[in-house]
């Protein structure tokens, strides 16, 4: 086991991170692999609490572990595994995860919608709808195609907005005042088209989990909807699920 130097020059998590990071890099310790917890680390490098902190952040900010429920640290698999838990966005899954996310705004525009689109937001295919094209990154990294409806009224605020900085979700939330209370969810396999593949830097034809996502407002209107457009190398779902017991006939 490689040890600190307590001589040397170099800070302290800073060779903390060095070790972890050496140990995951030459594969002794493999994607999914669960580190020592703060306890364990301070212990056997004696070193303190906030030296083992500041080495996690750092390697999280390097893409090479995660921490979950804010105890356990594992080492990151090759794909980006964001819990589908509960009604989060793109930029609340990245920062649980210790990722740095970014968006791209391609186009933002008026129109009409399809009878699709109008069906989804409960609206008549006469009525205006905001159509907003973002990539999202990961790191710097382009890992999402996503296409936004919103109703106009919604829309023609949000497009007022910077995107880039601001997610529609907490732009609705807390600056208009518009809890949000759920959302249904489509998830199927897709293949990137020609536009998507473009945008993303990859071939046409990649592999794609694609998600279609209409969110609701706490009183039930619906605000959103997505098309959201996963690359299937960098992206796949994690989620728990309860055992729903059959009901018992009397009998």
């Amino acid at each position: 086991m490689a040890n600190i130097q307590r001589s040397s020059p170099v800070p302290l998590y800073h060779q903390l991170r060095e070790i972890l990071r050496n140990e995951i890099l030459d594969g002794r310790a493999k994607p999914g692999d669960r580190l020592p917890t703060e306890f364990e680390l301070v212990a056997r490098y004696h070193v303190s609490r906030t030296t083992v902190r500041q080495t996690i952040s750092e390697l999280q900010k390097e893409g090479l572990i995660t921490v979950q429920r804010g105890k356990w640290t594992f080492v990151r698999h090759d794909k980006i595994e964001p819990e589908l838990s509960a009604l989060t966005g793109f930029v609340e899954d990245m920062h649980a995860l210790g990722l740095d996310p970014s968006a791209r705004v391609l186009s933002i525009e008026e129109i009409q919608p399809d009878k699709m689109v109008a069906g989804k937001l409960g609206i008549s295919q006469n009525d205006r709808v905001v159509k907003i094209v973002r990539i999202r990154l990961t790191n710097q990294e382009p890992v999402s195609y996503d296409v936004s409806f919103l109703p106009y009224e919604i829309g023609a605020r949000v497009a007022q907005e910077d995107l880039v900085l601001y997610p529609i979700f907490t732009l609705l939330e807390d600056k208009y005042g518009l809890p949000l209370g759920e959302a249904n969810y489509r998830i199927e396999a897709s293949l990137a088209n020609r536009k998507i593949a473009e945008a993303l830097g990859i071939k046409k034809g990649t592999p794609m989990l694609y998600i279609e996502r209409t969110t609701f407002s706490a009183d039930g209107a619906p605000v959103d909807f997505e098309q959201l457009y996963y690359r299937g190398d960098k992206i796949r779902y994690a989620m728990r699920l309860k055992r729903k017991r059959p009901g018992h006939s009397a009998g």
